[in-house]
């Protein structure tokens, strides 16, 4: 069912979606020690959150714990896009391109529209760009596009490939080198708006269907009939009964069920402050030196900030909270924007940087590690595992179809411990601040706002109207203001400065940035405690 086309909803939120720390404390309370669930889902990203999501509207009783915060993961550190699977067609995967292009469409029509839109991309036919290569790739942009038909997303929403021109070439991608330059070719992809407020959507729309979210809450020690954990913020232990329990850790799947194996694989990004590129009105495709099928990506974002990823490396060891990016990373990169870029790039330019890492599924031989394949050749392909006591494990996939993951997950616990619960209904069930592109557009606040909020942002945006002190920005040249921080609070879960410049605003991705914004975060802090 597509959302309709009727007149914008009322600027105010969602019955029961709001996130509390107040909240917190009361469900928690309830949960631990307390009777069991239904389900009990460990991870808050973007699966784990879909989980919740999708058990919870089957009518499940649910808590979803994590150990930090919603989409501190992985499911934050994305290129922030939807993609529909062509990359996937050139290895045979084409269960795999499909489920991605259904995905894709149900995000930009039905679910989320407000955070998910279309994004041109132009890959550059410079003279490193053979014949042969660019027409294996306006091949593959074609099939692209027959995914797109597959899954009944409509051209207006995802407009054509084709051919440019030298001079249209030069129009949407000013930066690239000019001499030899043969034209371009112009393709579109689904792009989010930010990564962690989908995540944080998804637990917001799960908690309005009576879901319990969470943070905070460490899981311990897994079993097929609940876990121990233990309040991060407090210390305390104490024990969540549950009739099914859903692992969603990601890369951390493996330390709380044993048998599974996760080989992670670094994405690195670099951040590129406004103007680095002059003006970008398309995503560019860089090809990698080299590499048939693999390109760089130059990612303009709504805050003009610049992101350029990413890479494929793999992780040895154990497996950090955050990741840290090497210079190799970073070197690699600038190397390949160099390389069709009139513009330099240099080092300095690089004001922020930021990895992630895949929870990629190790299906080589526990002794076969001398064969491995290199992880950028491992399938995204994800897979649900049950334990012999239980636990269902979700590992794999991508952030592109984190719902089909998550339906599959919710599917397999429903039937392994006989869960009274119908067929998943989240694709076509509106997240919170959903609604039409008509009544998106109808909305009395900024598109920026829209974009990130939806349905709400005329709220936020009344937060700033009325107090000027809000209506400020956090700091001089962002465009995120302090009335968007006390939204965070007061109806996101936000606990710390942390949650606030680092998963509900993005800040922090610039460390500089971060540090002259504590102080406004702390402020909002200081002012949400008390008022209560």
């Amino acid at each position: 069912m597509s959302l309709g086309t009727g007149p914008a909803a009322p600027a105010r939120t969602a019955p029961g979606t709001s996130l509390t720390a107040a909240r917190r404390v009361r469900e928690l309370a309830r949960t631990v020690g307390g009777p069991a669930v239904d389900v009990l889902v460990v991870g808050l990203g973007a699966t784990g959150a879909g989980a919740a999501l999708d058990a919870a509207a089957r009518g499940l009783t649910v808590a979803a714990i994590d150990a930090h915060d919603l989409a501190f993961g992985t499911s934050r550190w994305s290129s922030k896009l939807v993609h529909g699977g062509l990359r996937y067609l050139a290895s045979a995967q084409f269960d795999v391109a499909h489920e991605s292009a259904v995905e894709r469409g149900v995000l930009m029509e039905r679910t989320a529209p407000h955070l998910v839109g279309a994004q041109p991309f132009v890959l550059p036919l410079t003279p490193l760009v053979s014949r042969g290569q660019a027409a294996l790739a306006r091949a593959g942009f074609r099939a692209g596009d027959g995914l797109r038909l597959a899954a009944r997303t409509a051209r207006a929403t995802l407009p054509v490939p084709r051919r440019l021109s030298v001079v249209e070439t030069r129009h949407l991608a000013p930066a690239v080198r000019g001499a030899g330059l043969r034209g371009g070719l112009l393709s579109w992809d689904g792009r989010l708006t930010d990564d962690a407020r989908l995540v944080t959507a998804l637990a917001r729309t799960a908690a309005g269907r009576g879901a319990r979210v969470l943070t905070r809450v460490r899981a311990l020690e897994l079993t097929g009939s609940g876990a121990r954990v233990r309040d991060e913020l407090t210390g305390e232990e104490g024990e969540i009964r549950a009739r099914a329990v859903i692992n969603a850790s990601g890369v951390w799947a493996g330390g709380l069920v044993d048998g599974i194996r996760v080989r992670p694989s670094r994405g690195t990004h670099l951040v590129l402050r406004p103007g680095v590129l002059g003006p970008l009105p398309a995503g560019l495709h860089i090809p990698v030196p080299g590499e048939t099928n693999r390109f760089v990506l130059v990612l303009p974002q709504d805050d003009g900030r610049v992101y350029v990823g990413l890479t494929d490396e793999p992780v040895e060891g154990g497996v950090p909270d955050v990741p840290e990016v090497p210079e190799s990373d970073i070197g690699f990169l600038l190397d390949v924007l160099a390389s069709a870029l009139d513009v330099p790039v240099r080092r300095d330019d690089v004001a922020g940087a930021f990895a992630g890492l895949r929870p990629l599924l190790d299906t080589t031989p526990a002794n076969g590690s001398d064969s491995a394949p290199r992880t950028a050749d491992i399938s995204r392909r994800h897979a649900v595992l049950t334990s012999p006591d239980g636990v269902v494990t979700v590992v794999g996939g991508k952030l592109t179809t984190y719902r089909r993951m998550a339906e599959d997950a919710v599917d397999s616990a429903v039937a392994a411990h006989g869960l009274g619960a119908g067929p998943s209904p989240t694709a076509s069930l509106p997240l919170v601040g959903a609604a039409s592109p008509q009544a998106l557009a109808a909305l009395r606040a900024p598109r920026r706002l829209v974009r990130l909020y939806g349905t709400e942002a005329p709220a936020v945006h009344a937060l700033g109207a009325r107090d000027p002190h809000l209506r400020a920005p956090v700091l001089e040249g962002h465009p995120v203001t302090r009335a968007e921080l006390l939204w965070a609070a007061h109806h996101e879960g936000a606990l710390d400065e942390s949650d606030l410049l680092d998963r509900r605003t993005r800040i922090g991705l610039i460390p500089s940035d971060r540090t002259r914004a504590l102080e406004a975060a702390r402020e909002v802090l200081g002012e949400t405690l008390g008022s209560r």
